[in-house]
């Protein structure tokens, strides 16, 4: 890459080292609420990769990220080289520390499969429930069944996994694995937007007890704690997908 395109003063002096771009919030120089770029800095925690973290809008986004990239976020810079996309992201830093490596899954590839496939529909099924207005028409209730759904899904595995011993996703929940740092983010969006859009409409702690205390202990993971943002900012980020 060529940092004589870089029209921004405080990006154009980073030569070197690894450079995280993501979304900010409100305020231009904090990070945002984006659960994908959460994922990949929970990794970076977890492998103690050494790095600096770069909030962008659309007005400070690098004109070398907007080119070659389409301005696609969160993007890993490293030396010359540029990644996108957060799984991709994700697996670059596990090869880099491969000693302190994140896990991508359980003991053997039908336990990661089975615990991957029960997420599948999640996040699409939040999504266009916490978008959705007016709150509490007809639509909004098939919505929230929907979502519902997914995590009557969730609540099973948890529950009917005869070997879960640990407090984890994957397989006996003794391992924290990728799949939780993925997962945990979505689930942060979840608890906010069903507090501050949808009136506790599903009351996780209630009708999904497993779920809820898998929440409980994937967020006193330092790793999470220390990349946690404020749940004022995840308000925001939904409000403005509302309008």
């Amino acid at each position: 890459l060529n940092n004589n395109n870089n029209n921004n003063p405080s990006i154009y002096k980073i030569d070197k080292g690894m450079t995280l771009y993501l979304k900010s919030g409100q305020n231009p120089s904090t990070i945002g609420d984006c659960p994908f770029a959460h994922y990949v800095r929970i990794v970076l925690h977890e492998t103690h990769t050494t790095h600096t973290v770069q909030p962008c809008n659309k007005e400070t986004k690098p004109k070398w990220l907007i080119e070659n990239y389409n301005g696609s976020m969160p993007a890993l810079r490293h030396d010359d080289r540029c990644i996108v996309e957060s799984d991709v992201i994700v697996s670059y830093v596990n090869s880099l520390e491969e000693d302190k490596s994140v896990k991508d899954g359980g003991k053997n590839e039908k336990e990661t499969r089975e615990a991957k496939e029960v997420l599948n529909g999640f996040f699409p099924a939040l999504a266009k429930y916490l978008k959705h207005t007016p709150d509490g028409d007809d639509t909004d209730e098939e919505l929230k069944q929907n979502l519902a759904h997914v995590l009557t899904t969730f609540e099973s595995y948890l529950t009917n996994n005869g070997t879960k011993k640990g407090s984890y996703w994957v397989g006996d929940g003794t391992t924290w694995t990728l799949v939780d740092c993925s997962l945990i983010p979505k689930l942060y969006h979840m608890k906010v937007g069903l507090q501050h859009f949808k009136k506790n409409a599903i009351d996780l702690e209630k009708d999904y007890p497993a779920l809820w205390k898998y929440m409980c202990a994937a967020f006193d993971r330092e790793s999470v704690k220390e990349t946690l943002y404020p749940e004022d900012l995840v308000v925001w980020g939904w409000s403005n997908a509302r309008l």
